[in-house]
């Protein structure tokens, strides 16, 4: 209200704008909001002892005319106009009732600055000027990139462009509510404005996170003053339907030396708030294709983990895989397929204990596929399928529709993570596969890793990290081997250490095998995890915990921090690292 009464002192009154207003509903809220303030304060000065004849002589300071907005729909723009009406004169009958006189002035005569058009392709300069401009809010409209219309793919690309007005190569990735934070960091360059905006969880999770906020940082220096972590926002249509979102307050200078974070109600101070949304340094967590240990030269002490590869990825028309009746059914009918047939493992038949089946004709003859007819059939199907296909590389395989498109299965056993996972779970089902079972596409695998690997990664240190990296679906988890596994900051255990990890990491996969009639899915519902298997993750977690250096009873958002900061290190290690590589390849004999 200090702000909002600037008038009354003969300075500029606090101006607000919502980019993307819709109905106006923030607007209108805004100023409810504020003049109920207001009435608080006239209460005060007043006492209800008043009187005047002119609109000019009233206690309200706070006009309408301070609310700016754009809306690109012409009839929720009218909506937002009326809204704003409204709400003046029901806040004005509330101000009436508090000094008990009549305040004679018709509130239409008011105006709403709502304007009709596309927010990311108007300058909001010509609206109100920067420098009249104090805070900036809204919810932007997120959509994805799969659900984004050629014109708002086209918006991204005009907007994400770097100082040569070239866009940037990530932009395609982009979520479109990416466009406004943008373009409000861009206009607020040199300005003492703050925004805020609620957004989908999605924008500060994975690879989103460095595609849209490293720009922001890098060009217009951005200072994240708060946030508000995740939190479920129902929505009051009958379908009940309901996303997961957050709230970022920003400006382009350094509005407070602690920084505020809201959680379920709680709010903290901290040092510096990230993109991530993390109390930790501003890094972006970028996609690599090593490890980031690898780099750091770990493999010499033999703690680097393993390469990660992506599942095989048939793309067949569901003609190369079977389910387990069409198994019996072929090899009652040809025998002798049964040796070209192994079992295939997705995430959902990992996690559920669904028996699948492939066709694997990898290094089998011609004339063995060709004596088997109803294998020929699948194979002809398999041909048409991928013919029929938009995409040229998938059209050229089908050349060869024995085989699947991408084969990568490994000679070794394998630990297997699935890519998509419910974010209910605490923790992700990972688990030993055999090398004899095709690992489908919906999984990662990871050849030759032991219990003290398996030990770190399903462990809370390993999902803490994970779920602050990894991308989602709704509200379950997407694990990406580039960016949450490459460039996880692996521990580095004594012997001693190392040796409890896979002592412990036994205990949860023996713990497993007392219930082998549960499909992993039921057994990892924190509702339905057994106590032993509950046990044997609670000592993993502590074991790897411990080789950490951490406390024992860290929250995950600490543990999140000390990941964060750990990367930083490793990342400032990598530079000088490279940087030595360089100079010796450049001056071996100086080096």
């Amino acid at each position: 209200y200090t702000d909002l009464a600037r008038e009354q002192a003969g300075e500029k009154a606090c101006k607000i704008r919502d980019p993307a207003c819709g109905s106006g509903n923030f607007l209108t809220e805004t100023y409810i909001s504020i003049r109920k303030l207001e009435n608080e304060v006239i209460h005060m000065l007043y006492d209800g002892q008043i009187s005047f004849t002119t609109k000019k002589d009233s206690p309200i300071k706070v006009s309408i005319g301070q609310f700016y907005g754009i809306e690109i729909n012409d009839f929720a723009c009218t909506v937002g106009k009326t809204s704003l009406w409204i709400a003046e004169i029901q806040m004005l009958r509330k101000t009436e009732e508090i000094i008990h006189t009549d305040i004679n002035f018709l509130p239409l005569k008011s105006y709403a600055n709502i304007i009709e058009a596309n927010a990311l392709r108007i300058d909001w300069e010509k609206i109100i000027s920067k420098s009249k401009l104090n805070y900036i809010i809204g919810n932007p409209p997120f959509v994805g990139t799969s659900f984004q219309t050629p014109e708002q793919k086209e918006d991204i690309r005009k907007i994400y462009v770097d100082e040569k007005g070239k866009t940037y190569k990530t932009a395609g990735k982009n979520d479109y509510v990416s466009c406004w934070y943008f373009k409000a960091a861009k206009f607020m360059q040199n300005t003492n404005i703050t925004a805020a905006f609620i957004s989908t969880n999605s924008i500060t999770q994975g690879e989103q996170v460095a595609n849209i906020f490293k720009p922001i940082f890098d060009r217009f220096n951005i200072k994240i003053n708060f946030a508000w972590r995740s939190f479920k926002w129902d929505s009051e249509s009958k379908s009940k339907s309901s996303v997961y979102c957050v709230i970022i307050g920003f400006s382009t200078i350094d509005k407070a030396s602690k920084k505020l974070f809201f959680d379920d109600n709680n709010f903290c101070e901290v040092e510096n708030i990230n993109a991530y949304l993390n109390a930790a340094p501003n890094i972006f967590i970028e996609s690599r294709n090593k490890t980031l240990s690898d780099i750091m030269g770990l493999k010499e002490k033999g703690l680097c983990p393993p390469e990660i590869f992506n599942g095989n990825r048939p793309v067949d028309g569901g003609n190369l895989l079977l389910s387990d009746e069409e198994y019996h059914e072929l090899i009652k009918s040809e025998p002798k397929a049964k040796k070209f047939i192994r079992r295939f493992c997705g995430a959902q038949e990992y996690l559920h204990n669904i028996k699948r089946w492939c066709l694997w004709l990898e290094g089998v003859s011609p004339s063995e596929i060709a004596a088997l007819p109803k294998i020929m059939k699948r194979v002809q199907a398999t041909k048409e399928f991928r013919l029929k296909s938009k995409k040229a590389a998938t059209r050229k395989f089908a050349d060869y529709p024995t085989r699947f498109i991408e084969i990568r299965q490994p000679k070794s056993d394998y630990v297997l993570i699935p890519v998509i996972s419910s974010g209910t779970r605490k923790y992700i089902p990972i688990g030993f596969i055999s090398s004899d079972i095709i690992c489908g596409s919906t999984n990662q695998m990871i050849p030759n890793a032991n219990l003290y690997h398996f030990g770190v990664l399903t462990s809370i240190v390993h999902m803490a990290w994970m779920r602050i990296t990894c991308g989602r679906l709704g509200t379950g988890y997407i694990y990406s081997n580039n960016i949450v596994y490459n460039n996880f900051p692996w521990c580095e255990p004594t012997d001693e250490q190392k040796l409890e990890i896979e002592k412990t990491a036994q205990k949860i996969l023996d713990a497993r095998d007392l219930y082998s009639d549960s499909c992993l899915a039921d057994l990892y519902n924190d509702m339905l995890m057994p106590p032993e298997l509950k046990k044997a993750h609670e000592e993993n977690d502590l074991a790897v915990i411990k080789t950490y250096g951490l406390k024992e009873n860290i929250v995950e958002s600490d543990c999140v921090a000390f990941l964060m900061n750990k990367y930083h290190e490793m990342i400032l290690k990598e530079k000088n690292y490279t940087k030595v590589l360089k100079q010796k390849a450049n001056n071996p004999i100086d080096t």
